[in-house]
């Protein structure tokens, strides 16, 4: 999968299959669209593609934005999976806003992108005002030779897939049935970056992760598996949250990993959260903090080793 970020880098010779949409998540039903593409591509010879936007539209539009599942790096993570063929990932800014939805058609997906097959939702809207419809997308499509397609309702049981619903999940840290509709394991990814090093004068050396103020992932402590220090998973205790007790402003992943004391600055690696132990809270002072995150790494060893009897 090649990531365009800037349509003059969009060179193919050969027209492509689209779908277009928000993708957060890469969940199932999204995964199900994409591999339709995939599959309509090879058989009309043609490129897959997957058309996004960064920031989301709804971030862009609204403040304080809404919470999303994943980065863009983590989105583009899961694409990589999928094996289409180009991720366009447009930059969402006043000019895409305030473009008219028959010119993003035109000059966009017929003739940049040259799609001949798109495939989006029947509710998609777009283009300046949001005055852009599925019927908008049918009309110009049979006047340029792009056929549309809508998207199919994908379900589990009796419920529908939705990015809308995942998040509700995570703010509510109900992993498993997240994990469900996800098609995977929830994971979060970053470099690791320096801190106060407080949790080392603790006696709990944490690695420290940026992540956007709007994740969807409920705030407070986990029990986490890391990929990404070796050649095996490492577990271990995380707080996602902004640290009241230190004065923290910025949303942070802080991970405690069990039986591990290399320094990995700069080192890429994803915390997978496994369990919910308790909501993120102000201390009166380090040593009560301290004597907390003993008690959560105490219960995390413990729910761990349950886990693998």
């Amino acid at each position: 999968m090649r990531l365009v970020r800037h349509l003059t880098d969009f060179n193919v010779a050969s027209p492509s299959a689209a779908t277009i949409g928000n993708f957060d998540g890469v969940h199932l039903g999204h995964q199900q669209v994409i591999q339709h593409v995939i599959q309509q591509a090879k058989q009309r010879g043609l490129v897959s593609t997957v058309i996004s936007f960064e920031p989301l539209p709804a971030e862009y539009f609204r403040k304080p934005p809404p919470n999303r599942i994943y980065p863009l790096r983590d989105k583009v993570r899961c694409l990589r999976r999928e094996q289409f063929e180009y991720f366009v990932c447009l930059r969402f800014n006043e000019a895409l806003a305030t473009m008219p939805a028959e010119a993003f058609v035109e000059q966009i997906l017929i003739n940049q992108l040259q799609v001949q097959y798109l495939v989006v939702g029947d509710d998609f809207r777009f283009g300046a005002g949001r005055k852009g419809d599925y019927q908008l997308l049918q009309d110009m499509g049979q006047h340029h030779g792009m056929q549309v397609l809508d998207t199919p309702t994908v379900l589990t049981g009796t419920q529908r897939i939705s990015s809308s619903l995942i998040r509700e999940y995570l703010a509510q840290a109900q992993l498993t049935a997240a994990n469900t509709l996800l098609g995977r394991p929830y994971q979060l990814s970053g470099r690791v970056s320096g801190g106060r090093r407080l949790g080392r004068t603790l006696g709990f050396p944490t690695l420290n992760l940026t992540m956007p103020d709007n994740l969807a992932l409920r705030r407070g402590v986990y029990v986490v598996k890391v990929h990404g220090l070796g050649t095996k998973p490492y577990y271990g205790v995380a707080n996602l949250g902004q640290r009241p007790t230190v004065g923290g402003e910025n949303l942070r992943f802080e991970v405690h990993v069990f039986d591990f004391d290399q320094t990995v600055y700069g080192q890429l690696i994803q915390v997978e959260p496994l369990y919910f132990l308790r909501d993120e809270q102000k201390f009166a002072s380090l040593d009560a903090l301290k004597a907390q995150i003993q008690q959560d790494s105490h219960q995390a060893r413990h729910l761990l080793q349950e886990q693998s009897h």
